[in-house]
């Protein structure tokens, strides 16, 4: 099993379904009493979180990349950034380190192009509906990404950074997402995107009207496949 490391933090109830999704996978690919090999750098949100109201992405660039040496130097053979938002610094942390960096974006568009998705929703932080980061990653798979009206948008990225980010979860803003995802529904999407790794705290994936993709999961998903994946190709070549 390869060691992977993890900057979290961001929030730290996101980076705790990480932990949970990580280790039940690995216990269920081995069996027995196995877990997974892991480092975590857990952040401290509130000044990243001010930061990105700020707009000084250098400076949070400059948090992750610290983040992401320490967790090399503590024999961490590949990580992952565990928040969508902060993916803004991938390139950075990427550039930075010399091990795999592994991509959430990727890791949901992968599953997006498997379902045969050509249109869906991403919903998030206001950065990650608007901006590149990880829009560019699923359109460049050929996946067409829904307008959010500015309306919606303004009150998803109030529900994250004012309640789900604080490790709330409020009824009334689990009925407006539930709302918002009947909305999208009537404009022929074929699936929701998580893009935000606190959303599911507050979203039923599994009882909604449209399919819902959480990141948080899919994530978690390509690092126990990352994590075993020398072991797998071992056992096939024996």
């Amino acid at each position: 099993m390869k060691k992977l490391g993890i900057i979290g933090g961001m929030s730290w109830s996101s980076t705790a379904l990480y932990y949970d999704h990580i280790n039940r996978g690995i216990s269920q690919r081995l069996g027995g009493l196995h877990s997974a090999a892991l480092s975590i750098e857990s952040v401290d949100f509130a000044p990243v979180a001010e930061m990105e109201v700020a707009g000084d992405w250098d400076g949070i660039a400059q948090i992750t990349v610290e983040a992401a040496k320490r967790l090399e130097a503590s024999g961490a053979e590949g990580m992952l950034i565990a928040c969508n938002t902060v993916h803004k610094s991938y390139d950075a942390v990427s550039a930075s380190v010399g091990i795999p960096v592994l991509h959430i974006a990727d890791a949901v568009a992968d599953r997006l192009v498997a379902d045969g998705r050509k249109r869906v929703a991403l919903l998030g932080s206001r950065f990650t509906m608007t901006e590149s980061f990880v829009r560019e990653r699923i359109e460049r798979r050929g996946i067409a990404l829904a307008p959010i009206e500015n309306k919606w948008m303004n009150e998803v990225d109030r529900i994250i950074f004012e309640e789900l980010a604080a490790g709330r979860v409020v009824r009334d803003s689990q009925r407006k997402l539930k709302t918002l995802i009947t909305e999208l529904a009537k404009q022929k999407v074929q699936a929701v995107v998580l893009g935000c790794t606190e959303l599911v705290l507050a979203v039923d994936a599994r009882a909604n009207v449209l399919p819902v993709y959480d990141t948080t999961a899919i994530h978690a998903r390509m690092a126990v496949e990352w994590m075993l994946s020398e072991r797998e190709e071992a056992r096939a070549a024996a």
